[in-house]
């Protein structure tokens, strides 16, 4: 019997957010809204966003000993996530520097702080916590070591999702555990490298499948998302909305994926309902306090039917045109 639906082993980090007309070219300042703070980190986005769909989550992360330390600590636990596994001190939290510009796209730099101290031995320290868990969620915002031994401390028969963000190359052992793997086109073609020589997200898919992963997941912003695996390459259609800032939506998508898969859902299934959150997302400011409950869902799957061209993570594209009520806002 598993105590958790999802266990997110991640960053947590403090955005540091300021709206801009347009991003700064090099050596160059421009001016921005006031600064605002928000709870975040790909980690614990991921757990807020399982947690607010109904999830029983856990979260495996560090954090500072200090006020944004205990921002995230705060807003975890308002969102029902477990906290048990969340370790204090080591290093200053983690802080995300996130530029917003008005058609909602985002850049970001983040400094690590005590996610680079989340090591191997805390995973081994809580291999209760993972054996606890149906389902296992990583990111690439703290060591890869740590997500190796993530892989090595797996229950038997628990699903492992891993979105490589910031994508580097992939040990063997990390892309056979992945179930799947998700991907947008950058981190995809990082970790295919000279391989990358199609501009087809299917052929990406099939690729990365030959790499080892058992299952591929890749956003592809407004033209929705395919899914791949042993058993074929499919689209997932996405949802059109009125997109007004996409920090964060990648996350619930992850978040969302890894939930449904571990209760039974198929890839496509699973992808289909992932797309839908991530839309909801991206019609709201900021990251964790963005995400969607289970009836909010349920709300926008009743306002019509899903159209090719959008499935919500980070990075919206398109624009509304006059009368219009919405525009894309893919997921990547």
């Amino acid at each position: 019997m598993y105590d958790h639906d999802l266990l997110v082993v991640g960053s947590a980090n403090a955005d540091l957010v300021i709206g801009v007309e347009r991003r700064p070219a090099a050596g160059e300042t421009v001016l921005g809204s006031d600064l605002a703070v928000h709870p975040g980190g790909k980690g614990a986005n991921q757990a807020v966003a399982a947690a607010r769909l109904g999830a029983r989550t856990a979260l495996l992360a560090r954090v500072g000993d200090d006020a944004y330390g205990r921002l995230l600590l705060d807003s975890q636990r308002a969102a029902g996530v477990d906290t048990a596994g969340v370790l204090v001190g080591g290093a200053p939290t983690g802080v995300a520097l996130i530029t917003v510009d008005p058609s909602g796209d985002n850049s970001i730099v983040v400094s690590p702080g005590a996610n680079g101290r989340l090591t191997p031995a805390d995973v081994r320290a809580a291999t209760g916590l993972l054996h606890a868990s149906r389902a296992v969620s990583a990111q690439l915002e703290i060591p890869l070591e740590t997500v190796v031994e993530v892989v090595r401390n797996l229950a038997p028969g628990s699903r492992f999702v891993l979105n490589p963000s910031p994508p580097r190359p992939l040990p063997a052992e990390v892309l056979a555990a992945c179930d799947p793997l998700i991907v947008n086109e950058h981190e995809a073609k990082v970790i295919l490298g000279e391989e990358s020589v199609s501009e087809e997200p299917e052929d990406w898919a099939r690729l990365l499948l030959a790499k080892g992963p058992k299952s591929v997941v890749v956003t592809l912003g407004p033209e929705g998302a395919l899914v791949a695996s042993a058993e074929g390459v499919a689209r997932v259609a996405s949802v059109r909305v009125d997109a007004v800032d996409t920090t964060g939506a990648g996350d619930s998508f992850t978040a969302a994926l890894a939930w449904r898969l571990g209760t039974g859902s198929s890839l496509a299934g699973a992808a289909a309902y992932a797309a839908r959150v991530g839309a909801v997302a991206v019609t709201r400011r900021g990251a964790q306090e963005s995400f969607p409950t289970a009836d909010e869902v349920e709300a926008l799957d009743g306002a019509g039917p899903a159209t090719p061209g959008a499935s919500g993570t980070e990075g919206a594209d398109g624009t509304s045109g006059a009368g219009a009520a919405s525009r894309e806002g893919g997921v990547r």
